[in-house]
């Protein structure tokens, strides 16, 4: 029968070694020494150990005040622990608005967070964005779309710049627009970049979408890499962009989470950890 090592136990091994070979006990002379082993060893069993790839993540919403976020209080509060959205007839958007982090800019990063949204609610998650100052608590940039209907949700939206760079289910290569065209509006058709060239498709849209739980919790992750972002919901990867567009790309730049015009919704978020890399 072989024995199994869980990563716990694998550490606590590794560190006994350590500690035996620390305190040069191969004489066998020094019975304190042999207790100071066993005292540390004890320690490694009764608080464990982190696993650097979890502890690497940072919580940047501390699930009971909005401290550290920008945002419009006639839209945005904290209720039952979750950053909560909401627009009412009586209280409409009259343009997109974001919560948005005071943390400054992020260039390489996993971003991890469980979202509700309502069946009527557009919103998504914005990252390597500037500031679209037009408008009070805008930003333009990218963003992992999210919809109450699941129809966009996973894809790579380009708020007020380049928009669709990825459906569901799309991996992408983004080309610039040709030298002549200075205004990204005149490169947009249907509202998708007329740069979107498909490598592969990862999978079919619709049956990823039935991946996403409607009227219920679901988790969204982000990894941004270089020119590579990835879009995973509940785990499965959703859309991959490879943005070679030198002109309009961004490598850095401010996050935070929208809610867009339309109908009265409400939007939730909750578990937002960071990884800066």
């Amino acid at each position: 029968m072989k024995t199994k090592f869980s990563p716990k136990k694998s550490f606590v091994i590794l560190l006994g070694a350590a500690l035996l070979v620390s305190l040069g006990l191969s004489s066998f002379r020094t019975v304190n020494r042999w207790g100071e082993a066993a005292f540390l060893l004890g320690k490694a069993f009764s608080f464990g150990y982190s696993d650097p790839k979890v502890a690497d993540f940072e919580s940047i919403f501390d699930g009971k005040s909005l401290e550290g976020w920008e945002y419009d209080p006639a839209f945005w509060t904290v209720k039952d622990g979750a950053i909560h959205g909401e627009t009412s007839a009586d209280n409409p958007l009259k343009a997109n608005t974001f919560i948005i982090w005071k943390g400054g800019e992020v260039g390489d990063f996993e971003l991890k967070m469980d979202y509700w949204i309502s069946e009527t609610g557009n919103s998504g998650v914005q990252y390597r964005s500037d500031r679209f100052t037009e408008v009070p608590y805008a930003l333009r940039g990218y963003q992992a779309d999210i919809d109450g209907g699941n129809r966009y949700t996973g894809q790579n939206y380009e708020e007020r710049k380049r928009t669709t760079l990825a459906y569901r289910g799309q991996k992408t290569r983004i080309t610039s627009q040709p030298d002549s065209i200075t205004n990204l509006r005149e490169f947009v058709e249907r509202n998708a970049w007329k740069g979107l060239n498909l490598v592969e498709d990862l999978g079919d849209r619709a049956e990823l979408g039935n991946l996403i739980k409607k009227g219920d919790w679901n988790s969204i992750h982000i990894v941004a890499q270089g020119n590579v972002l990835k879009h995973y919901v509940n785990g499965t990867l959703m859309s991959e962009v490879h943005d070679e567009d030198s002109k309009n790309r961004m490598l850095k730049g401010l996050m935070g989470m929208q809610m867009h015009v339309g109908p009265p919704m409400k939007i939730m978020f909750k578990n937002v950890q960071l990884k800066k890399m």
